[in-house]
């Protein structure tokens, strides 16, 4: 063996395994989100007491379980999930028969994997699903390839889609191309199925899309929300900071909190889900004299528009989303540094100019402050 043939061994090594966790990981978030839909409709259809809780389950649900991920809007994909994969049962049992978790979870707990809230149900999970769903045959591309090819932020967009011709299109194309999630939603988005239905050599403008697709990589898999949640990792798991960025925006939080006016901690990397989708904001402080949030997005390139664009759009969720009655609107200060060189631009969410020169600069950091502090950073 020679020094190249190390190099690839271990580089070999490495990229089969940590694709091989990859997909574990995906595969056993997919069949719990799968069961736990099963669940919520077992419940909803048949519970003892599901009288009581009617609309508000969901709500109850979220309440009462310490798990991470388990907002409403997810129990409802969770849910969404079930109804319309119902032949992924039978790669659940598949599931069990390689991963004895139902007999691991029995020990723990005395409860059976499949046991419902009521007597009725307390049988294996594969043998109370019903025969329709046994032998239901749906077109698109299989169960096993459902949970095994696909991640959950896959699924998540293929929900999306009502027509269920139109989403078999997009799992069979997706699974050959082995599109990213972001190649998926991008697809959607340019009426790929519609486009192919009219295209006169389908099979040229399918190779055409996959050569030019963005594709999945394991650590989309790993990164993605979902993932981090169900591993029960922090937020800040999901976010890729550059050492530059990570040490620019520690040496800005202690910056700011050393000026004093009144800034207060409030998070790093916050995440918000807008439309289905996460973003991160880098820094957020909240003014207890301005009584505001001040919302600092750090870029370490040139200022660009879309770097204002972007800052914008999470004054105005922080406005309509976060903001109390007796809060001010949101400031952001974005700060672009490249190369020793900063630009600082205020955000203000609608605030006229004049009052926020009078009465919000007054105990918010000058552009110049800014930009000289981060250039004179070691």
């Amino acid at each position: 063996m020679n020094y190249n043939n190390l190099i690839q061994n271990i580089e070999m090594t490495h990229n089969v395994l940590q694709s091989s966790v990859a997909k574990a990981i995906n595969r056993g978030l997919t069949v719990r989100n799968w069961l736990i839909g099963f669940y919520i409709v077992e419940f909803e259809q048949k519970g003892q007491d599901r009288a009581n809780y009617g609309d508000q389950l969901l709500i109850e649900i979220s309440k009462s379980t310490k798990i991470n991920g388990l907002s409403v809007t997810n129990l409802k994909t969770f849910r969404q999930f079930y109804k319309i994969y119902p032949s992924i049962s039978q790669s659940i049992s598949d599931f069990f028969k390689e991963n004895p978790i139902g007999q691991t979870v029995s020990d723990q707990f005395n409860l059976s994997i499949g046991q419902t809230l009521s007597d009725q149900f307390k049988l294996p999970i594969i043998k109370s699903l019903t025969d329709e769903f046994k032998s239901f045959d749906k077109i698109g591309i299989g169960p096993n390839k459902i949970i095994s090819k696909l991640s959950f932020s896959h699924l998540v967009e293929l929900l999306k889609i009502e027509d269920d011709l139109k989403r078999a299109f997009y799992e069979l194309e997706c699974t050959k191309g082995v599109w990213s999630v972001r190649e998926l939603k991008r697809q959607i988005e340019s009426l790929y199925f519609e486009r192919s239905g009219i295209s006169k050599d389908k099979a040229k403008l399918s190779e055409y899309v996959n050569e030019k697709a963005t594709h999945l990589k394991p650590h989309h898999i790993i990164n993605s929300p979902f993932s981090v949640e169900f591993l029960g990792l922090s937020d800040r798991a999901i976010v890729t900071e550059s050492d530059l960025e990570q040490a620019l925006i520690e040496n800005l939080q202690h910056f700011l909190l050393e000026m004093g006016n009144g800034f207060c901690f409030e998070s790093r990397q916050k995440r918000i889900l807008i439309d289905d989708e996460y973003y991160f904001v880098d820094l957020v402080f909240y003014n207890r004299i301005l009584k505001c949030h001040v919302i600092i997005e750090l870029k370490t390139e040139k200022f660009k528009h879309n770097h204002a664009s972007q800052l914008n759009f999470y004054l105005n969720y922080f406005k309509e989303e976060i903001t109390q009655k007796d809060d001010n609107p949101p400031v952001g200060i974005l700060l672009c540094t490249e190369k020793g060189e900063t630009t600082v631009k205020y955000a203000t969410a609608g605030i006229k100019e004049k009052i926020f020169v009078q009465k919000y600069m007054i105990n918010l950091p000058s552009k110049e402050e800014l930009a000289d502090y981060l250039n004179n950073l070691d």
